[in-house]
C-alpha cells in the first residue's frame, strides 16, 4: 500500500518531466505507452536526483521507502545501493502486485519504493530486462567517484551508462528495437546528454563535477577557475561552441531514427532530436555563455526543430 505522503513525493519526481529538453510522454501517444514511459521516467529521474543530491526535504521519505534510516538520505552511495536492491525486487519472479511471469513463484516481497512499484506492470507488459536500469544506477555511482573526464572517449563511455539506456528502453517499450535503431538512438541520447552538460556547466561545477573533457579544456586554454567565473570568457565560449557542434553531429547521426518508424512514435522520436537542437540553438543565442545562467529552449523552438527533423532538414 502506498501512503498519501509516498504518493506525493513520487508525484513530485514525475512533475519534473516538463523541465526536460525533450518530450517525455506527450498526450498524442497511446495511453499505454504514456503510462509505461512515465514509469521509466520516474525511475530515471529519481536515480539522478539521488546521485545529484537533489531530493531535498523529501529525502528522508525516499530513504524510508528504500528501507533505510531517514538520515541516510544524505548518503548517495547508500541510497543507490538500496535503490539497486529494490530494482532487483522488480525483476524477481513473484506474484506481488498482479499476475507474475510463468515459472515457480516465491514469497519474496515486491519493491518498497512507490516509483518502483509503478514500474512492475511496465516491466511485465514489455518484457524489460534489468540491464538498462542497472546501468543508470551505475552512472550515478560513477558520479560519486569520478569528478573529471580526461578525454572525449571517457565522456562517451560515461554516456553509455547515463544516457543511452533511456533510448533503448523507449525502443523496448514501443516494440521497435533493432540493432540499427539502437545505434541511432545511442547517438541521439549521447548528444542530448552532452548538451545538457553544456547547459549545466555552472551547476555541475557547484557539485565539483566537470563534464568537459580535460583534453579539450587544455586545447582551448580553459582552466577550472575560468569555469567558476560569473560570465564566460572568450575561451570558454569557444570551448562550449566546439562541444555543441560535436553534440549536434551526434544528433545528425541519430536523425534517421525517427524516419525509420511510423505514426505517433515518429513524432515522439523527432521530438527527442528536435529538443536537442532547440537546446543547442538556445546555447548559440546566449553566445555560449553558460556561466551566467543555463540557456533553455522554449516550446516553440522545440516544435520548430522537431518538424525540421521530420522533414529531414537536420
Amino acid at each position: 500500500m502506498v501512503t498519501a505522503e509516498e504518493d506525493a513525493h513520487a508525484s513530485a519526481v514525475l512533475s519534473k518531466a516538463k523541465t526536460e529538453n525533450f518530450p517525455v510522454a506527450p498526450r498524442f501517444l497511446p495511453r499505454a505507452w504514456r503510462d509505461d514511459l512515465m514509469a521509466v521516467y520516474g525511475f530515471a529521474r529519481l536515480v539522478d536526483d539521488i546521485g545529484d543530491g537533489d531530493l531535498g526535504a523529501s529525502g528522508p521519505a525516499h530513504a524510508s521507502s528504500l528501507g533505510l534510516a531517514p538520515e541516510q538520505a544524505d548518503d548517495p552511495l547508500a541510497m543507490l545501493d538500496a535503490f539497486e536492491a529494490d530494482v532487483h525486487r522488480v525483476f524477481e519472479n513473484t506474484s506481488w502486485g498482479g499476475p507474475a511471469p510463468s515459472g515457480p513463484s516465491t514469497d519474496r516481497p515486491g519493491p518498497g519504493h512507490p516509483l518502483l512499484r509503478a514500474l512492475v506492470p511496465t516491466v511485465r507488459r514489455r518484457g524489460l530486462t534489468p540491464e538498462p536500469f542497472l546501468a543508470l544506477i551505475e552512472a550515478n555511482r560513477q558520479d560519486q567517484k569520478v569528478r573529471r573526464y580526461a578525454t572525449y572517449a571517457e565522456l562517451l563511455a560515461y554516456c553509455e551508462l547515463s544516457a543511452n539506456p533511456v533510448g533503448r528502453l523507449v525502443l523496448a517499450i514501443t516494440g521497435t528495437m533493432t540493432p540499427e535503431r539502437v545505434r541511432r538512438s545511442d547517438a541521439v541520447c549521447t548528444g542530448l546528454q552532452i548538451i545538457e552538460h553544456l547547459q549545466d556547466v555552472a551547476e555541475d561545477l557547484g557539485r565539483d563535477r566537470i563534464y568537459l573533457p580535460a583534453e579539450d579544456m587544455a586545447r582551448f586554454r580553459v582552466s577550472e577557475a575560468d569555469l567558476a567565473a560569473p560570465t564566460a570568457s572568450a575561451s570558454v565560449r569557444a570551448l562550449i561552441a566546439y562541444e555543441t557542434e560535436r553534440a549536434l553531429g551526434l544528433l545528425d547521426e541519430g536523425t534517421p531514427l525517427a524516419r525509420s518508424v511510423h505514426g505517433r512514435l515518429r513524432l515522439l522520436l523527432a521530438g527527442f532530436t528536435g529538443g536537442g537542437r532547440a537546446a543547442a540553438s538556445a546555447l548559440r543565442a546566449a553566445r555560449y555563455d553558460v556561466l551566467a545562467g543555463a540557456p533553455r529552449a522554449g516550446t516553440a523552438s522545440v516544435l520548430r526543430e522537431s518538424w525540421a527533423s521530420l522533414r529531414g532538414e537536420g
